[in-house]
């Protein structure tokens, strides 16, 4: 019963409900669960009864898993990288959220060449379509929805 109304990812996880009393129920047996098994939670990492949070970096909400602002406006402030360490920055940045973009491999691959080996750093005008390109994709990123 318990698998039905849990989610969890490494040391992460989320207690669920159609109704707050179906959840209320859920979270008491989750708990109850715990206990039994000595687990300790920590309490000030603990978030109880909300209809939205951040969860492993997306937004968790009835709407669906959208991207987290906090970390778009990092992505949106960044400036044109000047060297591989800065595009891998980017690369880095952005790819966290590559599921948000479609065909996402095929927008970056001007910017992953320049992370090859004994490849001369030349950010061309195709370079900073892609990097302008991802910047405004993930702006207006789409919510996505769990599957059923």
């Amino acid at each position: 019963m318990v698998e039905k109304c849990i989610e969890v990812f490494m040391d992460n996880f989320s207690v669920f409900g159609a109704s707050f009393g179906n959840c209320l129920a859920n979270l008491e047996k989750v708990l109850q669960c715990c206990e039994e098994s000595n687990l300790v939670l920590n309490w000030e990492k603990c978030h109880f009864m909300v209809q939205e949070g951040i969860v492993l970096g997306h937004k968790i909400s009835k709407r669906g898993i959208e991207v987290d602002k906090a970390k778009l406006d990092v992505i949106d402030k960044f400036p044109p990288p000047v060297n591989v360490k800065g595009t891998r920055s980017f690369l880095g940045h952005v790819g966290f959220y590559r599921r948000f973009i479609k065909d996402f491999s095929k927008i970056a691959k001007p910017l992953s060449n320049l992370l090859n080996k004994d490849v001369m750093f030349m950010f061309n005008e195709e370079c900073l379509e892609a990097f302008n390109t991802l910047k405004a994709k993930l702006v207006s990123a789409p919510v996505i929805t769990a599957p059923d």
